[in-house]
């Protein structure tokens, strides 16, 4: 894909397995949107939380972790006995 930084927009050309585009074409079709607009609207989501995430995890380096969120690689369990486990 040949862009540049001062380009509004690019063409992407994807080649997609036909089960994957016929879901793609259900989920589009569902919210009233074309594939193309489905897909993009997926990827700014995806791009949008990956940012978010990085966001959080340099937040969380100056000033600590946030009290009773889990620390990633840690399992949090649960809290107190689980179901049908006596106190």
């Amino acid at each position: 894909m040949a862009t540049t930084a001062s380009s509004a927009s690019a063409v992407l050309s994807l080649r997609l397995d036909g089960e994957l585009l016929d879901r793609l074409r259900e989920h589009a079709a569902q919210r009233g949107m074309s594939v193309q607009d489905y897909v993009v609207r997926a990827l700014v989501r995806d791009d949008f939380d990956e940012r978010f995430k990085a966001a959080v995890d340099e937040t969380e380096k100056f000033y600590g972790p946030v009290p009773g969120r889990p620390v990633p690689g840690e399992n949090p369990g649960r809290p107190g006995p689980g179901p049908g486990r006596a106190t």
